[in-house]
């Protein structure tokens, strides 16, 4: 009985405490349920500065969807699905414009234009006052551009190709194989001076950036008729310099052939490279080109 009256048993500030607690509890309640917190400030939905307001928004929105639906001049040959369909056209009327450019033909007028789209008459008298058609469109010939390329590609065909050896071929001979541009030609050029010649025909195909339909291009034209001489130096007395400067031939296998030189004295055959760790056997017919063992 002591043990449950402890659990009741305040002093006289704790239950000051607690009166307080609850009087604020009291009050709080009261001013909820009494007292109106709204504020005063009421927004009256048909005041004049409303309805003033809300006709300014209408007017910007109705001005803007004007604006995007405003037609500008166009020329109805390159009418798009998208422009079609703003414009008022079916889909089955632009597809017979679009079968209709297919084959490189163009409407030169407003009546061939509803002739081949088969619009109707109001649609037709809506969209045509925006119609554009340039003069080379009246007129059914090809633009100036198609023009240029024309004469470049007969200029090509006018060169005069003036051997059909691959080591003899000028710069101006390459230019007249379809898609050499210049550079490439240059390039080819110079890789067959590196080689002192082209002995394989496939050594074309190791022109850097040369695309191999190209290259085929090239091989259908040209092709080796004399192998080049090619002076060979003697990989037993030749220096580390003089090697290194061969095609094929970078600082990794020089090292490598001057230390198998090393271990061996002297090589007796050429086909001893062969005998080097690492080396490059795809290349070997090409290395020997330029090296001899005597």
């Amino acid at each position: 009985m002591k043990n449950f009256k402890s659990h009741f048993w305040y002093t006289k500030s704790q239950r000051n405490g607690i009166f307080i607690l609850l009087l604020l509890i009291i009050l709080l309640q009261f001013a909820y349920f009494f007292i109106d917190v709204t504020p005063d400030d009421t927004i009256v939905v048909d005041s004049e500065d409303v309805t003033a307001l809300q006709s300014e928004i209408d007017s910007l929105k109705e001005e803007k969807l004007k604006k995007q639906n405003k037609i500008f001049p166009f020329n109805p040959n390159f009418i798009s699905d998208y422009k079609g369909e703003r414009l008022g056209m079916s889909l089955e009327e632009i597809d017979r414009l679009h079968k209709f450019r297919a084959g490189n033909k163009y409407v030169n007028s407003i009546q061939e234009f509803q002739r081949v789209t088969k619009v109707s008459d109001s649609l037709l008298d809506s969209i045509s006052p925006y119609f554009k058609f340039p003069d080379w469109v009246k007129s059914k010939k090809p633009k100036k551009r198609n023009n240029q390329k024309e004469k470049n590609s007969e200029k090509k065909l006018k060169i005069v190709v003036t051997t059909n050896d691959l080591n003899r071929v000028t710069f101006k001979d390459l230019l007249s194989v379809t898609g050499i541009k210049e550079t490439i030609a240059k390039r080819i050029i110079k890789y067959r001076s590196k080689l002192k010649g082209f002995t394989f025909e496939d050594q074309l195909y190791e022109v850097w950036d040369l695309d191999k339909e190209s290259a085929d291009e090239i091989l259908k034209s040209f092709k080796i008729t004399e192998v080049p001489k090619i002076q060979k130096i003697n990989v037993n007395t030749a220096s580390f310099k003089e090697i290194l400067k061969l095609p094929y031939i970078d600082y990794e296998l020089c090292q490598k052939i001057f230390d198998y030189k090393d271990e061996v004295a002297e090589l007796q055959n050429i086909e001893e490279l062969r005998n080097i760790k690492d080396f490059p056997q795809k290349k070997y017919d090409r290395i020997v080109l330029y090296l001899m063992a005597k």
